[in-house]
């Protein structure tokens, strides 16, 4: 059975949100799928180790329109790319006419799909229903992301906290001296080593831990592949951090992660995994949206107080 699955949805959180969905559908086909995604969502390094999904191919469409798939010329090239493929079936987390015409001219006999022009509503129970829908059983919103091998860190005395400085932008985002007063507190009552989970954009960041009291007491990952990190992560016994592809991550590794909401739809986005607990600014209780802009409003003392409970439990 050669089957596709479309999700194009660009952030790597995005795409380890749609895991259990990939999963069910493999399993229910009986068969390792094809993944049609978006490049930003790290699809080949994330899942480079899933025996779930044998292919991943990927939608070059860019914002100055010079991508591979842009325009109508890119349309049919990615559609006679598909039809190459020869596949039965595809299952569209989508509700766009663009991608049910795709499926169509790639000569695809069994589409199924978001019902057409659909209102916008939650990520993951739309993706849940649709999938329970077509696949006639249950299935969960918990994501499990495999690796090809375990690691052992060193520090067997101490607890290991993975801190999500990076975001996909400054709204979402809580201040690097919180972090930074953050180790300096809990490290007064806690033995913690520190891994820092942020990339090359975040170089300035990094800086400021390098130069801080917490200097010798942390790892950064900024020059680290997906893949180098995700074991390091897997270790840890706590992240902490922004609501970034890195929180999700965590999640899928089942590693509890205490996730800071100050801008993104906390009902979408922290609901799904019993790993997360949601921190949103004070004043909101699961009403945070991208319109909350509340990262002046996340309290320092609450977040201290979680993470001394999650790490003392």
């Amino acid at each position: 059975m050669k089957v596709l699955v479309i999700q194009q949805r660009m952030g790597i959180g995005d795409m380890v949100i749609f895991l259990p969905y990939i999963h069910a559908i493999s399993k229910k086909m009986n068969s390792p799928i094809t993944l049609l995604a978006s490049k930003n969502s790290r699809a080949d390094e994330l899942f480079k180790y899933d025996k779930s999904i044998k292919e991943i191919l990927f939608i070059d469409r860019r914002k100055d329109k010079s991508g591979l798939h842009d325009g109508l010329k890119g349309f049919f090239r990615l559609a006679q790319q598909l039809k190459e493929k020869k596949f039965e079936k595809v299952f569209i987390f989508n509700s766009s006419l663009r991608y049910f015409l795709l499926a169509k001219i790639a000569g695809v006999k069994k589409i199924y799909q978001y019902p057409l022009f659909r209102k916008k509503d939650n990520l993951v129970q739309s993706a849940k229903k649709f999938t329970e829908k077509e696949l006639f059983e249950n299935v969960s919103t918990e994501p499990y992301l495999k690796l090809k091998e375990s690691l052992q860190l060193e520090n067997k005395d101490c607890k290991n906290i993975c801190l999500g400085i990076s975001a996909s932008g400054p709204t979402k985002r809580w201040g690097i001296e919180n972090y930074i007063k953050l180790c300096n507190e809990l490290q007064k009552t806690i033995k913690c080593k520190f891994f820092v989970a942020g990339g090359k954009q975040d170089a300035e960041l990094i800086n400021r831990l390098k130069k801080s009291q917490m200097k010798d007491n942390f790892v950064s990952f900024e020059k680290f592949k997906i893949t180098e990190t995700l074991p390091y992560i897997k270790n840890c016994d706590l992240y902490i951090g922004n609501d970034t592809g890195w929180a999700h991550i965590a999640c899928s590794l089942q590693v509890k992660s205490l996730t800071l909401f100050m801008d993104s739809p906390v009902m979408a986005y922290g609901k799904y995994s019993k790993f997360m607990t949601v921190i949103e600014p004070e004043g909101e209780k699961n009403t945070t949206t991208h319109d909350t802009l509340g990262g002046d409003r996340i309290s320092f003392q609450k977040v201290l107080d979680e993470a001394k409970k999650i790490l003392l439990n």
